[in-house]
């Protein structure tokens, strides 16, 4: 998990978000991430607060997500086993009647492909490494930022597939991770020309964004920055 405890256990979060702001009308994903979803996303939201269920409900406000909310503990069971499919999870690790390790099984037993995002109002020690066993996305504490929220959920949902790039930010994250490279190399565009037999004007266009590369125009790209097709990806899965 990508996250470091004590750094999680320590810091000192900002307010939640104003609890009695009516939720805003269903959006796009934010232009700055950029992201497509593969359909319609199932997410459950279990938290005894009703309160906080709706500030997560409202963070979480998108019309590719699909939100349900128990609030009941005595209900959380049946919810995870009436048969539907959530993708992803948040939950209280604290529900009043209910052990953390207790509804980690249900999870296991009847969501095992969905992620889990982990909020609760008492951080400790024993309950992030509970977490870490159970195999968490994230741990969060309350009071928490909706944006730090969504990101959370974001990248959960990124690393199972329901949400990816548009091919327009794919094609500028790739011309900005190759730019980026080639000028930390002290290459210009004409260097690069030389050394991939590429024009310089589709060299340019491809770093803009602009145009698509071809693998073997990618291949040659890497080739000649010295390093991997895998790196330029991963640089832009990083990014």
């Amino acid at each position: 998990m990508p996250y470091d405890i004590e750094d999680r256990l320590t810091q000192t979060p900002k307010p939640l978000y104003p609890i009695m702001t009516p939720p805003p009308k269903p959006q796009a994903m934010p232009a700055s991430r950029e992201l497509q979803s593969s359909g319609d996303i199932h997410i459950l939201i279990l938290d005894d607060d009703p309160h906080t269920c709706a500030v997560i409900q409202a963070a979480l406000n998108n019309r590719d997500f699909v939100t349900e909310v128990v609030s009941d503990p005595m209900m959380v069971e049946s919810a995870l086993s009436s048969g539907r499919r959530y993708h992803l999870i948040v939950l209280d690790y604290v529900l009043p009647g209910l052990e953390a390790e207790q509804v980690f099984g249900w999870i296991r037993d009847h969501q095992p492909d969905a992620n889990i995002v982990v909020v609760t109002g008492y951080p400790s020690v024993d309950s992030a490494i509970n977490c870490l066993r159970a195999k968490t996305c994230d741990y969060l504490t309350k009071p928490f930022q909706i944006e730090q929220l969504r990101e959370i959920v974001y990248r959960c949902l990124e690393s199972q597939g329901l949400l990816r790039m548009t091919e327009d930010a794919l094609k500028e994250a790739l011309g900005a991770a190759i730019r980026e490279r080639r000028k930390a190399l002290a290459l210009t565009l004409s260097n690069m020309s030389d050394r991939t037999g590429v024009s310089l004007g589709y060299l340019s266009q491809i770093e803009l964004g602009k145009n698509s590369a071809s693998i073997e125009t990618l291949y040659r790209i890497c080739l000649a920055l010295g390093m991997k097709m895998s790196e330029l990806f991963l640089s832009v899965q990083r990014a």
